[in-house]
């Protein structure tokens, strides 16, 4: 925030709406991208009422991953606040972390003759994740004398706390990152942390010996180390009554991290832009989280890309109806299915509000590219929203 930010706050009842597309920018595969390929045409309506840009997460030239590309887009520096995935997972499923956790992000893994050969063992149901969970917490409810909570998340993932020992965050992730690689184990990255290796590698092994008689889920991996940084809420930041509509419990914890109110929703997109509706007198900032690009992005899939956007134009006329004050949809970061991943490439960033120059071009990254907006750092994008909602007197005389 630039110095004396809050002193230009304004109260009014302006609602701003920030739909996130996960992974939304795209490369071309081969010659266009997904935003290009996808029929949209609401969504190409909106588009030519509105100022188009495109969004640095972090920096020129650095992979984000979805914590800091978030927490930056609501206006909190990410390298300030370095937080790792365990707490955001953690506070998404409604774990309290106490100042003296630690809370770890973990998959559940397939292994073959010592090598990972599937990182999210078949991308297994949530409920069997909390067959498994519940599995673990009945042989492993201590770990070196500390006590362990052991909570299912979504699908493959689950979430390991540490309650009250003061454990240090500084750990290597006992993860490889790929497929058919060996297993690798925590190290601590300074001697503060050693301690903490030991116990988080000591879990690993018992959890790895509970599994070993399990099909597909038979290892798990641990990543994202995190305790609670206590960040100031929006509400004293911004002046907002905050809400988010997510269905993965990482962007629900980021959500809550920065003292949102998170409400419950359904897995498919048209559910969420319902409940954005059933909230939308309580609230005058709507944070509004769609997965499936991401996904599709991280497969490689570019058809299922196209059609999830396709899927989110059939809805985003239905937001429009509710009349915001002002509209963006953009990215965290950037997926493209031609990388299989995460990249450093710049997010498309659409905002539809009155006081905009209209672009009168569809929403693409090529037109994002060469838009009125320019390139935006993504931390200059809560100031801009707020600018947009008359929610910022002027600086100065």
């Amino acid at each position: 925030m630039i110095p004396m930010f809050q002193e230009l706050l304004l109260q009014n009842e302006r609602k701003i709406i920030l739909m996130i597309l996960d992974g939304l920018g795209d490369l071309p595969d081969p010659d266009k991208t997904a935003l290009e390929l996808a029929k949209t045409p609401q969504l190409d309506k909106i588009a030519r009422k509105s100022g188009f840009g495109m969004t640095v997460p972090v920096a020129t030239g650095i992979t984000p991953g979805s914590g800091p590309s978030h927490l930056a887009l609501f206006g909190y520096d990410p390298i300030e606040h370095a937080i790792g995935r365990g707490v955001l997972e953690a506070l998404g499923i409604d774990m309290e972390v106490g100042e003296k956790d630690l809370a770890i992000r973990a998959n559940f893994a397939t292994i073959e003759n010592g090598i990972i050969t599937d990182r999210r063992a078949g991308r297994i149901s949530t409920t069997e994740c909390a067959r498994l969970c519940k599995k673990l917490g009945a042989a492993i409810t201590r770990v070196q004398d500390i006590p362990v909570e052991i909570k299912p998340a979504k699908e493959h993932r689950f979430v390991v706390k540490f309650i009250g020992a003061d454990l240090n965050e500084n750990l290597t992730d006992a993860d490889p990152q790929k497929d058919n690689h060996a297993p690798v184990y925590s190290k601590a990255k300074n001697p503060s942390a050693a301690h903490t290796a030991e116990v988080v590698n000591s879990f690993i092994k018992k959890a790895a010996e509970v599994l070993k008689d399990e099909e597909k889920a038979n290892f798990i991996l641990m990543r994202g180390y995190s305790r609670n940084p206590n960040l100031q809420p929006m509400a004293e930041r911004y002046g907002l009554r905050a809400v988010a509509i997510a269905t993965y419990p990482m962007y629900r914890g980021l959500a809550r991290l920065v003292g949102m109110k998170v409400v419950k929703t359904g897995d498919e997109v048209s559910d969420q832009v319902a409940t954005l509706r059933e909230h939308y007198v309580q609230y005058d900032f709507f944070f509004v989280h769609i997965k499936g690009t991401d996904k599709a992005g991280e497969d490689g899939d570019q058809q299922q890309k196209v059609k999830c956007i396709e899927q989110f134009d059939t809805v985003i006329g239905d937001v429009v109806t509710l009349k915001p004050d002002v509209l963006c949809i953009t990215a965290d970061h950037s997926t493209p299915a031609k990388l299989h991943a995460h990249s450093w490439h710049p997010n498309p960033f659409l905002l539809y509000s009155p006081y905009v120059f209209p672009e009168k071009k569809r929403f693409t990254e090529r037109h994002c590219a060469v838009g009125m907006l320019g390139r935006l750092h993504a931390m200059e994008v809560m100031p801009l929203l707020l600018s947009h909602a008359l929610k910022l007197k002027k600086y100065g005389a």
